[in-house]
């Protein structure tokens, strides 16, 4: 085995995922040396095996399903999604699974890049193995970080590992549209690539142990479930899976919890996720491997060990299972670089002249978008979800096909709008847009919730007309003039 060579840092990020990247920039653009280690793809997985090949794949059949919505677009429609067509733009987003321009932007960045497999080995020490087996030993004289992210959960069904089922990455990059998919799973990803898979013409089955989309709203879940079955998409809810089996032919056979049998070309399993800490050397700072990991708000992980005495280890994005996102990861990652920063400089976090540094709103302020079709763009907390954490709160639903925008936006447009507010203070404290085009509406709903906007307020927020957004004065007046 070749011989371990060293090197020192002031950061040591590990995983370049989009999470990583973040964090490394935060601390090398604040004077920190930063060298950030990959096993894979600098950008990982939302780069290229998730976010945005997920997104490219429903593009297309939501640009065509639009324009069926629209009278005099309609008429033009001529054909079906060109399926070789969106797979060469899915390609050429992932850049073909090259990571040749984000490299270029670690070096215009100043960011030190080691590929290889990384292990704590010690208190701020990291050991990387390449693939020729040779190791480098990093140490950091401020902070290690590991951003490494989650894989997907593979349930445990006799007979689900022997039929190499596809997990969300093998669904956003397959290089072909299997003649039919069956998705266990009632999940975001479950919901996404059932709406992208049909559109582009497969025979799409969902087996849902519960409800689609069961932490949304339970109008999110009942809309969305209606307009895929409305597009051939076949749901089955309150059904589990006890069996898979690949059949002579290649096929593979789902034995169902009623009795029932679902035979597809290829299998996609989308029951959760699981944290990247399996083989990150956890066991030498007293952390059990495999475990999600638990951080304060300044993404500091939490532990009783003697090692992880003196404020150096960090975990930011899903490996802390607080927001499994990656805009929240990256929110995350933007705090916990400016921690970093702001320690190695002796500065007191909180003494900081733009405010404290701690990630806060990635609890029950997180926005998220479900690009089915239609879209759900949700902010803050359900209504279930305010009422168990003891709220006093007022609901307050609105049709969003009644906005005078959404006559323009498409016709017979169907959607809904419900926020939630906590009656003693008078502020949001959760919305929930459905329908098509709703994504862009969430990012006032974030501004609100977070901001904690009081109503009074949001009442001089005046809407453009005739848009979507008028939905907000809806919302208001169903709460009653200030």
């Amino acid at each position: 085995m070749p011989a371990a060579s060293s090197s020192t840092y002031d950061v040591i990020v590990i995983g370049a995922g989009a999470v990583g990247e973040n964090v490394a920039d935060r601390t090398s653009s604040s004077g920190l040396r930063t060298v950030i280690v990959e096993a894979e793809l600098v950008g990982g997985e939302c780069s290229y095996w998730a976010c945005m090949p997920s997104k490219a794949l429903l593009r297309s059949g939501a640009a065509l399903a639009a324009a069926r919505r629209v009278g005099g677009a309609v008429e033009a429609v001529t054909g079906d999604v060109d399926v070789a067509a969106v797979l060469r733009r899915r390609d050429a987003i992932t850049h073909d699974w090259s990571d040749e321009s984000q490299v270029r932007w670690l070096e215009k960045a100043g960011i030190a890049l080691v590929r290889g497999h990384a292990r704590l080995s010690g208190v701020r020490e990291v050991t990387v193995t390449s693939a020729d087996g040779r190791a480098t030993v990093l140490t950091a004289t401020h902070a290690v970080v590991i951003s490494t992210g989650s894989a997907a959960l593979l349930p445990d069904i006799p007979g689900l590992a022997s039929v190499s089922p596809w997990t969300s990455r093998e669904a956003t990059s397959a290089r072909g549209i299997p003649d039919s998919l069956a998705i266990i799973g009632g999940g975001v990803v479950a919901a996404e690539m059932a709406t992208a898979y049909a559109s582009l013409g497969a025979e799409v089955t969902m087996i849902v142990r519960g409800g689609l989309l069961s932490t949304q709203e339970p109008f999110a879940g009942e809309l969305v479930t209606a307009a895929l079955r409305a597009g051939d998409v076949t749901v089955l809810t309150g059904v589990s899976t006890t069996g898979a089996a690949r059949n002579g032919d290649g096929d593979v056979t789902l034995t169902l919890s009623n009795g029932t049998r679902v035979t597809a070309t290829e299998v996609l399993v989308a029951t959760g996720r699981l944290p990247r800490t399996r083989d990150v050397g956890l066991e030498t700072v007293g952390l059990v491997p495999g475990d999600w990991l638990e951080v304060d708000d300044t993404l500091l992980v939490q532990g009783s060990s003697p090692e992880l005495a003196g404020a150096w280890l960090y975990a930011t994005g899903d490996v802390n299972h607080r927001a499994l996102l990656t805009h929240q990861g990256k929110y995350q990652a933007r705090a916990a670089g400016d921690v970093i920063a702001a320690r190695a400089a002796g500065t007191p976090v909180d003494d900081q002249p733009w405010g404290t540094h701690a990630a806060t709103a990635d609890h029950a302020a997180v926005p998220q978008v479900t690009f089915t079709d239609p879209e759900v763009a949700s902010v803050g907390l359900t209504r279930d979800a305010a009422e168990r954490a003891g709220f006093h709160i007022r609901v307050l639903d609105y049709n969003l096909g009644w906005v005078a925008g959404a006559s323009v936006h498409a016709d017979d447009y169907t959607g809904s709008a419900r926020a939630i507010v906590d009656l003693d203070r008078e502020v949001l404290l959760g919305v929930t847009f459905v329908g098509p085009d709703v994504a862009e509406l969430l990012h006032a709903a974030t501004i609100a919730v977070v901001g904690e906007v009081p109503i009074r307020r949001l009442w001089h927020a005046v809407p453009s007309y005739p848009t979507l957004s008028e939905v907000w004065l809806r919302l208001l007046e169903e709460y009653g003039r200030p």
